[in-house]
C-alpha cells in the first residue's frame, strides 16, 4: 500500500461538502483536562500482549495508510485510510466523522433502496479524469433518492480500542447477559451471519451464525469480517478471499454510484477485483493481506487506561450507600476521603438512575485460550452490554430491507470505556456533553433520562464525573 496519489490516475475527487464525512468534521467540545489527557497519553494506543512490537507496528502502520486510484480506492468511498475515520485519543479511537445513510418504510417495513446502492450515501467520488487509452470517466456523487422519508441520518465512526477482548467473548456471556437484565429494558443479542470467517476460531464457518458484536447496529459477527466490510464500503476496495477452500466473495463488487455501475475501466485504477488472494485449491485458508493487518491490529489494540479504582468499579448499591451516608465523618479524614465518597456516591447514582442496566459494571473475562490470541483470563469493564435496545425517538430509524419500524429504533449500547477522548456522543454526535447525551435518551431508556433530570445539580455532576472516568 502507499501512501502517494497515483502518477496514471489523477481523480478529482469530490466532496459533499454540507455533509460531515470522514474528510469532513463537525466543531468539538472542549478537550479533557490537560492534567487528564498528560496521564493517559502515553497508554492510549498501546498493544495487548499476543502480538510483538514489530507484528503490531506493521498491522498500525497498515491501518494508518491512506490509498489512491490505482490501489483500488473508489468509484465511490468515505475516506482515503482507515486512520481518517479513526483517530481520536490514538489510532483506532472515534472520530468527528460522519457517514450518512436514508430509507424509507413501505407498509411498514424498511426499504433501503437496495436495488440503487443501499441505505449508506458514500460522500466522496474520483470525479472526472482522462483513461491511458483517451477514454474519460465521470463517476457521479451519490444522492439520496426523492422517495426517501429516512433523511440523511448521522452515524459516527466508533471506538476500536479493546475489540479484540469482545471478539474474543462467547456468544453465552452475551446471551446471559440479556437474561439478567428487567423486563423492561432488556436487550437483544442480536445473532448474524459470519459472511467471511474468522479463520482462528474454529467454530466460525461460511454462513454459521454469531452473536453480532461490533457496528450501532451489532451487525458484524467478527473483526476480520469488519474490516473487510469497512473497505469496500468505506473506501471501495474490493477483496477476495479463501476458506477451507472456498473462495469468499461477499466484498468483491464493487459500489455502484446509486446503483448505477460505471464502466469497469472507471472503476479505479484495477479493474476488477482489486485485491485478491486467488485460487483455493487444496482446501487453502487465506485471509486478504490489508483485512489481516486491519484485523490484527483491532484485535490487539488494548481498551482505554482506566481511571476508575476497583473499589469504584466493584463496588455494590448496597457499599456505595453506606458510604455516602459517612460523608460527614469522611470530612475529617481529608480530600482523599472525600474524593472516595463523592466516586463512590458516582457509582451508587449511575446504578440508581439505571445506566448500569445496559452500560453494566459487570465484569468482562476472556476466555482461557482466546481463538484470537488475545490475553486469556483477562478482565476488562468495556461498560456495555452489546445488546439491542429500542431506543424510541433516538433510534436512528435504519434497518435492513424488510425490518419492521421497531426493528430500526434498536441501537447497540455504546462502551462508555475511553468516552474522555469523544467530542462528540451518541451515533449521530447530536451530544457534545455526557449530560446531553443522557438526556436525549428514549425508548428502553427513557425511565433513565427521567431519572436522571430529577437529580439535583450536585449529584449530576457527580454522575457525569463518574462516566467520563470509565
Amino acid at each position: 500500500m502507499r501512501s502517494v496519489l497515483s502518477a496514471t490516475i489523477t481523480p478529482i475527487i469530490l466532496v459533499l461538502v454540507q455533509s460531515a464525512g470522514c474528510a469532513v468534521s463537525q466543531d468539538g467540545q472542549e478537550a479533557p483536562p490537560l492534567e487528564l489527557a498528560a496521564t493517559v497519553a502515553a497508554l492510549i494506543g498501546d498493544h495487548l500482549e499476543g502480538v510483538s512490537d514489530s507484528e503490531f507496528s506493521a498491522a498500525k502502520a497498515a491501518f494508518a495508510s491512506r490509498e489512491d486510484a490505482d490501489e483500488g480506492l473508489g468509484p465511490i468511498f468515505n475516506g482515503l485510510g482507515c486512520g481518517d475515520c479513526h483517530s481520536q485519543g490514538a489510532l483506532g479511537g472515534a472520530s468527528e466523522a460522519l457517514e450518512r445513510r436514508f430509507g424509507r418504510v413501505v407498509d411498514g417495513r424498511f426499504d433501503g433502496f437496495d436495488d440503487r446502492g443501499g441505505s449508506l450515501r458514500q460522500l466522496q467520488t474520483l470525479g472526472e479524469w482522462v483513461t491511458g487509452n483517451g477514454g474519460v470517466c465521470s463517476v457521479p456523487l451519490e444522492t439520496e433518492p426523492p422517495e426517501a422519508t429516512v433523511h440523511d441520518v448521522g452515524r459516527l465512526s466508533t471506538p476500536l480500542f479493546g475489540l479484540g477482548l469482545v471478539d474474543a467473548m462467547p456468544d453465552s456471556f452475551f446471551q446471559d447477559l440479556a437474561r439478567s437484565q428487567s423486563r423492561s429494558v432488556r436487550g437483544t443479542a442480536r445473532t448474524v451471519s459470519v459472511l467471511l470467517p474468522d479463520p482462528g476460531d474454529p467454530d466460525q464457518r461460511v454462513g454459521s451464525r454469531r452473536v453480532g458484536r461490533f457496528g450501532w447496529k451489532a451487525g458484524v459477527p467478527n473483526l476480520v469480517q469488519f474490516a473487510a466490510d469497512a473497505y469496500l464500503n468505506e473506501m471501495g476496495i474490493t477483496t477476495q478471499h479463501c476458506f477451507r477452500g472456498q473462495s469468499i466473495t461477499a466484498f468483491a463488487t464493487e459500489p455502484a454510484p446509486n446503483g448505477v455501475a460505471v464502466p469497469i475501466e472507471c472503476e479505479d485504477g484495477l479493474p476488477g477485483v482489486d485485491d485478491a488472494v486467488g485460487p483455493c485449491t487444496d482446501g487453502l485458508t487465506e485471509i486478504q493481506e490489508d483485512i489481516e493487518l486491519f484485523a490484527k491490529f483491532m484485535t490487539f489494540l488494548a481498551p482505554p487506561e482506566r481511571l476508575l479504582s476497583e473499589r469504584e468499579l466493584q463496588a455494590t448499591t448496597s457499599e456505595t450507600q453506606t458510604a455516602s451516608t459517612q460523608t460527614a465523618s469522611a470530612s475529617t479524614q481529608g480530600a482523599r476521603g472525600d474524593r472516595n465518597n463523592t466516586q463512590n456516591s458516582g457509582a451508587r447514582l449511575f446504578d440508581d438512575v439505571g445506566c448500569g442496566e445496559c452500560h453494566t459494571r459487570r465484569a468482562f473475562r476472556t476466555p482461557a485460550t482466546p481463538h484470537n490470541g488475545v490475553p486469556g483470563n483477562f478482565t476488562f469493564f468495556p461498560f456495555s452490554d452489546f445488546l439491542l435496545h429500542d431506543m424510541g425517538a433516538l433510534g436512528d430509524q435504519i434497518g435492513n430491507a424488510g425490518d419492521s419500524e421497531a426493528n430500526t429504533r434498536r441501537m447497540r449500547t455504546a462502551p462508555l470505556w475511553g468516552i474522555r477522548f469523544r467530542t462528540l456522543l451518541l451515533h449521530d454526535g447530536r451530544a457534545r456533553t455526557i449530560e446531553q447525551a443522557v438526556q436525549a435518551h428514549s425508548g428502553q431508556a427513557a425511565d433513565s433520562a427521567r431519572q436522571f433530570a430529577r437529580l439535583n445539580g450536585q449529584d449530576r455532576q457527580r454522575l457525569v464525573q463518574f462516566i467520563s472516568r470509565m
